[in-house]
């Protein structure tokens, strides 16, 4: 029984793990950017995306990339072969679907579209921004694959 479980779960490596972690957080602050750009862009307020891009970038620098850096040690201290799902901790995704209710909240909401495409463009750029953290982890450890498995 424990076999046939083992064989189901979708095992992945760490190169895979920081992946779609740079993956995700590319795909998601692009599509927050392009919502905020698309509702400043429908209401004549496309300078407000300057001042998103410095708040975005401060959040980026001082607490993403912060962020960014735990995932990518808790994924590169893991052996390789781990549940696929297991680039975040339970925590982890828990946090990602209370932020993923309130976006649909805010975006629902009745609040002017200044603030909304300010606020999706702001978290899209820190997204996006922080993801360098990961790409870079992703490819140091894609490098090194060739002289690991000769290690092993």
């Amino acid at each position: 029984m424990a076999g046939k479980h083992i064989r189901l779960k979708p095992n992945a490596s760490r190169s895979v793990h920081l992946f779609v972690v740079a993956s995700l957080w590319t795909a998601v602050g692009f599509i927050l950017m392009s919502r905020g750009i698309v509702w400043l862009n429908a209401i004549d307020k496309l300078w407000l995306v300057l001042p998103a891009l410095l708040i975005g970038s401060m959040k980026s620098l001082f607490m993403l990339d912060k962020s960014a850096k735990k995932i990518i040690n808790r994924i590169i201290s893991t052996r390789d072969g781990r549940c696929f799902w297991g680039i975040y901790s339970v925590k982890t995704w828990l946090l990602i679907l209370v932020m993923m209710i309130t976006g649909c909240l805010i975006r629902n909401s009745s609040l002017p579209k200044e603030f909304l495409g300010l606020f999706y463009i702001s978290i899209g750029w820190g997204l996006f921004f922080s993801s360098r953290k990961a790409w870079i982890a992703w490819k140091q450890t894609d490098e090194n694959a060739p002289e690991q498995s000769k290690n092993s």
